[in-house]
């Protein structure tokens, strides 16, 4: 029987070896880790979280939410595997990084189809259909072997990762526990900012000391992950009016709404490891621990990890792939994950589902599902397939990206919720 091969045992990867081999497939998945690392990844798991350990709202009403009701529709291994090791994160459903890594593992480890090959992969493999799904952190050897394929050169942007803090190190008489609006687990430690505060906090930013950039490379920050001293040089009040907002938050010991908020989100079930929501960052380690101490709360904290920044890779994928994630030129070669310009895990894992059923359905002689652009995976499939400018952004789920109706509907929750049901009937029309 046709096998198909896989490089790439992130999310994307994951996805597509399990969709590949719940249609009957054999699947031939490589991964280059533990015997070699990139510059985030830390084990030898399948599907490592290297960035944030949230996977977006639960609400069926959000972009997020349809998604994962999308993905599980599709059979995938991701959203129930996470459903097992949820860390409380308001309405949004985070994890604990290494039981889910290691459950995922298991089950790929545990599934008769499934060969996972631990070797680095340095040129594209010859065998088809192939699936690559090597992620923003692909090699260079392999990266240079792509674009030789593809006949162009390779993108890049600049991806920034939070520090993580010890929970006990935390002084709790200086925060409180609460999620906006009071949605869902009240799972966040926020950090409360006066005015006078939150001003020497921007100062300190804008004016620590940065790990500089290779100056042959150009900076590229997908706008979802820009470092958060990066912000900061936009103004005074950018971070308060955007990722330090504090709507919806009211501090209990004042009974009022603080200036700003530095939001703190649980890394394990345990809650003894937290990270500092959307404080992505590249200064110097030793600027992080005098700035962040600046915040109230975290004036003797100690850090697990400090934030650290890291070149990601991606397609000019308008110009090279169809919707069905193939390439133009070469109709048994798949491309899926970060590498084809969707941005974050679960848009990640969503992109890999369709690249190995298509793979598979390839392989089995059948045509392959291109989705419609009502759904929000095929939204986003048609974004990256069709973006029609020079400057090409990766790019989340959003409602945005869906057909409006017609004639328009002005009302935005009554717009929201007819997008939601077209979405659903676009999934559930087609014929699999």
């Amino acid at each position: 029987m046709e096998r198909i091969t896989i490089v790439g045992g992130g999310f994307a990867g994951v996805e597509a070896a399990w969709a590949a081999a719940h249609m009957g497939m054999p699947v031939r998945l490589y991964e280059m880790r533990p015997h070699k690392q990139t510059p985030a990844h830390k084990t030898g798991f399948l599907a490592e979280l290297v960035c944030s350990n949230s996977f977006k709202s639960m609400l069926p009403t959000t972009p997020a939410g349809q998604l994962k009701w999308e993905m599980q529709y599709f059979g995938s291994l991701m959203i129930p595997t996470a459903l097992n090791h949820t860390v409380p994160a308001g309405e949004a459903l985070a994890v604990e990084r290494e039981g889910f890594a290691a459950e995922i593992t298991a089950a790929l480890e545990n599934e008769p189809l499934v060969e996972i090959v631990r070797e680095e992969v340095t040129i594209l493999p010859d065998e088809r259909p192939l699936i690559v799904a090597t992620g923003p952190l692909t090699s260079d050897a392999l990266a240079q072997s792509i674009s030789q394929k593809t006949g162009s050169e390779r993108l890049h942007f600049y991806d920034a990762v939070s520090p993580i803090v010890d929970a006990s190190t935390i002084d709790y008489n200086k925060v409180f526990i609460a999620s906006r609006y009071d949605k869902g687990d009240p799972g966040y430690i926020n950090c409360p900012f006066t005015k006078e505060e939150y001003e020497a906090f921007w100062q300190a930013v804008i004016s620590a000391e940065r790990v500089p950039l290779h100056d042959f490379e150009e900076t590229r920050f997908f706008e979802g992950c820009v470092p958060m001293e990066e912000l900061a040089d936009r103004g005074p009040r950018t971070l308060a009016f955007g990722p330090f907002k504090p709507v919806g938050l009211t501090d209990p010991k004042t009974g009022r709404r603080p200036h700003a908020v530095l939001q703190l989100r649980p890394e394990n079930t345990q809650r003894s490891l937290y990270s500092l929501v959307a404080c992505q960052t590249r200064l110097k380690w030793g600027e992080q621990k005098r700035v962040f101490r600046m915040v109230p709360g975290l004036e003797n904290a100690e850090f697990i990890r400090y934030g650290v920044i890291h070149r990601n890779t991606y397609l000019d994928s308008p110009r090279l792939l169809h919707p069905t994630l193939q390439l133009r030129s070469e109709e048994s070669l798949f491309f899926a994950g970060q590498l084809v310009g969707v941005e974050g895990y679960v848009e990640s894992a969503a992109s890999g589902i369709i690249a190995g059923i298509n793979a598979a359905r390839w392989a089995q002689g059948k045509s392959v599902l291109s989705l419609p652009p009502q759904s929000v995976i095929g939204s986003l499939l048609h974004y990256i397939a069709s973006y029609p400018h020079k400057e090409f952004p990766p790019m989340n789920a959003n409602w945005g990206l869906l057909p409006d109706p017609i004639p328009m509907i002005k009302d935005k929750e009554r717009k929201r919720a007819w997008k939601l049901e077209q979405a659903r009937a676009a999934i559930e029309a087609l014929e699999l």
